[in-house]
Parts: C-alpha cells; structure tokens; sequence
C-alpha cells in the first residue's frame, strides 16, 4: 500500500455554479473550484490542482509517488513514448452522490487491465493495490473539482509511459506512471443516438496486434476514417474485423452491443482484437441479471442490420444509443429512448455509479 501522502491546502474559494445557489453543500464546509460553469460542461480539459507521479527503473518495482502541481512533464526526445509508443492508458470517473461522498467504480479492474496492457508491451507497472491506492488519493486531492451531483464527474487519466531515454528498438529503461484528471460533463452532448458509418476500408485492430489492451497506438489511426465519415454527417464509425471484413467489432472508442427478441450479443474477446471494456463487463451482469440471454460471439455485420436494438458502452460514453447505421447502400434504424433496454442499462448502470441504487455487487468505492 502507499503512504498517506501530505498535500498543501489549496485556498478555499466559493462555490461556482450558473445559479445564484446550489442546494447541495460539501462536508466539512469544503469549497467548490471557483470559475467553473458546473451547468455547462463538456468533455475537456480543464487544468485541476495536482497530479500524481510514480517512476521506476527496468527490472524494478514502482515504489512512493508523489503529488505536484498540475502542469508539464519533461521528457527526452529519445523516450520511448514518443520513439515507439510504448504506452498505456485508463480512463474512470470519481462521482459526487446526493448525500456528498465521492464514488469510484470498479477500480481495481482498471489497474487488472493496466497489467495486462503492461505485459503485453514489456513495461513494468504498479501492483494493483498501488493503482487503486493512487488513484484514491488522486481523487482526495482534487475533490474540489468533482461537480456537483448530476453535473458531470471527474474523469481521471491514468497513464503509464517509458519516459527514459531509448534511441535504439526496444523496451524502455525507464517508466513513469501519471495520474491526472478534470471535471467533464457527457461525451456525447446530450446523449443523442449515433448515427454509425460501418467502415469498411480502415481496420482498428488484427489479431496478435494490441486491440485487446489500452495501448495509445489503438487510437490515432482512428482519425482519417472518423474525420472523413463526420465530414459526410455521421457521428461516429463501426469498424469491421481485419481477416474478412464481414464481422463487426468496435466502434472508434466504445464496445457495441446489439439487441434481437431477448438475445443481447456483443463482439467476443477471444479474437484478442476486442478491448475488454470494464463498462461493456458491468452491462453484461446487469443484462443478465434482467433475464436477457447474453451472447459473446462474432457477429456478422447482417446480425447487426437486422438487429432490434444497438447501443455502446464505455467509460466516457456510459451506455449510448446507436440510432442508425450505414452500411454499403443500407441503412438502418433502431428503436431508442424511453422503453428500450438501452435506457434502462443506462438508469441502473448510473444509478450504481451515483449511489441511487444499491450496489449489490460491490463495484463502487468511496474516497474517503
């Protein structure tokens, strides 16, 4: 476990929000950052106070981080984040209740993932009580930058990078594992339904590649195929698998599921070109628990436009509507809004995160 690590007060400062008032108050007469339109967040960054660091050397253990403000990180040139993109990222959010305490949802499956994405990079990375630990404290530090219940959450970035010099191929001498974080409001403004273009060019991942884990080189390679289907009015793309081109698997940065009669079916992880979303985990449970017959399998992209109902699930997006796809000359709608199982995922899926419902499962955790 970590040490408790000792954080200079930050000046307190008065409650910001679009109104003159804001019913809700914090424990221990703690302030709200001062400046932020808690009513009209989107998903950016916005600078907060601290940022965590934990480095280690190869063949070593990641020991004490420490706290510092936020701000810029130095870097060699010759690191191997930038050379060769020996990399990983997690993504959770800290949220604030209506009685005032700050939840994390299932953190230690993120720090599971971490490791896997770590093995399979050849980096060393933090136990997973160090993870969980970190990000706790992380949280504590920055709790003045939670939003207020039903404003938005603080997103919290966990990155593990080589940051030591390394010109020539090969893993680095030295790692660094960040945490930072910033109060964010819905990835998708609104939460309106997805319009997906199901590309048919451009893959995302193949089998043996990184798919399967977090690594930063999953998600830039997205940008052409994404930019060029938004310019033609789509609001995100549905990639197809590399070997045939006829089974779906994600979408550019969410899982997809897709709803026929009480079958849920979404894309099987055993390919190794699917990320295994904490959030598509925690659907699949729920679903279940409902009485739906859930399903992990390849799924041609047929099942999908003769499905009833489709939706993603992630971090940031939480559960989504998808609205239509297009696919070659076709294209299909589905059912959304009230009444379809999609919003009533999203209803218990949030109502656990914000501590509406009762947590059967023991997937929250308080920051104390």
């Amino acid at each position: 476990m970590l040490d408790t690590i000792r954080i200079p007060v930050m000046p307190s400062s008065p409650l910001q929000t679009t109104t003159e008032s804001h019913n809700h108050s914090l424990k221990n007469g703690e302030q709200y950052a001062e400046g932020i339109n808690w009513d009209d967040l989107g998903f950016g960054l916005i600078p907060i106070d601290y940022m965590y660091t934990m480095k280690c050397s190869d063949r070593e253990n990641f020991t004490q981080g420490q706290f510092s403000p936020f701000g810029k990180i130095e870097l060699c040139p010759s690191a191997g984040i930038l050379n060769y993109a020996q990399g990983l990222y997690e993504g959770l959010k800290a949220i604030r209740t209506e009685d005032g305490r700050i939840l994390l949802f299932r953190t230690k499956e993120n720090a599971l993932r971490m490791k896997m994405g770590a093995e399979r990079l050849c980096m060393p990375s933090p136990s997973v009580e160090q993870f969980v630990e970190a990000v706790l404290q992380t949280v504590h530090a920055n709790k003045r930058w939670v939003p207020p219940p039903g404003k938005g959450s603080l997103y919290v970035r966990p990155l593990l990078m080589a940051s030591g010099c390394n010109l020539g191929l090969g893993p680095g001498k030295e790692y660094t594992f960040v945490i930072y974080a910033s109060p964010v409001g819905n990835y998708i403004k609104g939460r309106t339904a997805l319009n997906l273009f199901v590309e048919h060019v451009y893959h995302r991942a193949a089998p043996g590649g990184t798919g399967g884990v977090k690594s930063v080189t999953n998600y830039s390679p997205v940008y052409q195929p994404l930019t060029q289907a938004r310019a033609k009015g789509f609001s995100d793309i549905l990639f197809l698998d590399s070997e045939t081109g006829k089974n779906i698997e994600e979408i550019a940065a969410a899982n997809i599921f897709i709803l026929k009669g009480n079958v849920l079916s979404t894309p099987t992880l055993k390919l190794g070109t699917i990320l295994p979303g904490i959030t598509r985990k925690s659907i699949i449970d729920i679903a279940r628990d409902f009485g739906y017959q859930v399903e992990e399998r390849v799924i041609p992209v047929e099942d999908l436009l003769d499905a009833d109902e489709a939706f993603c699930t992630g971090t940031a997006v939480i559960v989504n509507s998808v609205g239509s796809v297009a696919y070659q000359d076709k294209r299909v709608e589905y059912k959304t809004g009230e009444g379809s199982l999609c919003q009533k995922l999203y209803e218990t899926l949030t109502g656990i995160q914000t501590g509406r419902l009762e947590d059967k499962n023991g997937w929250t955790l308080e920051v104390n």
